[in-house]
């Protein structure tokens, strides 16, 4: 059951700093490779639905998705560090993960030039989606770079405003489930535009509990964030319809053609969605990066059920078919 959120007792005193840990360890910070599911899992949920629905399959192409998903990833975690640090808004009281360029474990020219490697890399992947899906995939590739760097870059990053989640949605969710079955089929579909929405709904909660986490922070240095605006009670509810929406678009695919019940498999996440919902209001401060991995394994294991369940449909359905032509 989801409950009200405890009273937060006074802020404890300002963490240590963390020990500069190695070369490596400073890299894997700048780039946060654990938050690549939210890139990957879009993807494969979306390969598995062209399956079942066009019987389409291409491996170079599902490739070459899954590789512009990740750089996109990346790119936006190293933006958004190097944003944070030239900006000069890292203060005492944020509790979030350490920042490679903040911390100085990474200079700031260091990371501007790994930017510019990935922003490369990036655009050749894409000249690889046009040729195989078509001129609208550059437009894509350059509305994916321009967010990136738009979220915590130029005069008014999207950072600072109350829209970081919807950027996520359209991103995380819409854009990479629809693109990756438009590159796979040729087409677009109602149900592709729901499992977008349903997974771009679970990547917005992991950014929400980011902003919750640090929202006396964010206030303190003008960022006005969800969190910040509409108050602790507000976004609770909000968090916990992030977190639900996903299973009632799922379902709304089942409803309206019973065949694909195999989809509905994704109700086995719904624990942890519930342990999660109920985590961000027993926890705070630097506990809540928990909860937002949480949101993290959530996206991956909703993706993984919902891929199992539509390649079973898909099995289903052709065993059907044979039965039905013998």
């Amino acid at each position: 059951q989801m409950t009200p959120h405890q009273p937060l007792p006074p802020p404890s005193e300002q963490p240590p700093s963390p020990a500069y840990p190695g070369r490596l360890g400073a890299w894997l910070a700048f780039t946060r490779p654990k938050t690549w599911l939210l890139a990957v899992a879009p993807v494969l949920a979306a390969l598995a639905l062209a399956w079942a629905e066009a019987h389409a399959f291409s491996p170079v192409v599902a490739l070459l998705t899954l590789t512009i998903a990740v750089l996109m990833q990346a790119i936006s975690n190293m933006e958004n560090d190097l944003g944070y640090s030239k900006r000069k808004a890292e203060t005492g009281n944020r509790r979030g993960l350490p920042r490679a360029t903040t911390m100085g474990w990474i200079s700031n020219h260091t990371a501007e030039w790994a930017i510019r490697m990935a922003a490369v890399l990036a655009l050749i992947n894409t000249a690889a989606l046009i040729y195989f899906g078509g001129w609208p995939f550059a437009l894509v590739g350059a509305a994916s770079l321009t967010a990136a760097y738009c979220y915590m870059g130029g005069p008014k990053p999207i950072a600072y405003t109350p829209f970081g989640e919807v950027l996520v949605l359209l991103f995380f969710g819409l854009t990479a489930v629809c693109g990756t079955y438009y590159l796979q089929t040729s087409e677009l579909t109602i149900n592709c535009i729901l499992l977008g929405a349903a997974l771009g709904t679970i990547a917005s909660g992991v950014l929400a509990v980011n902003n919750f986490r640090d929202r006396e922070h964010d206030e303190s240095i003008g960022r006005r964030t969800l969190a910040v605006l509409i108050g602790e009670k507000s976004f609770l509810r909000l968090f916990d319809a992030l977190l639900l929406i996903p299973y009632a678009l799922v379902a709304l695919m089942v409803v309206t053609d019973i065949s694909r019940w195999p989809y509905f498999l994704v109700i086995l996440s719904l624990p942890l969605a519930m342990r999660v919902s109920q985590q961000i209001r027993r926890r705070q401060h630097e506990a809540l990066n928990e909860v937002m991995f949480g949101c993290v394994q959530l996206e991956a294991r909703f993706a993984l059920l919902f891929a199992i369940g539509a390649s079973a449909q898909a099995v289903l359905m052709s065993l059907t078919l044979s039965n039905m032509v013998n």
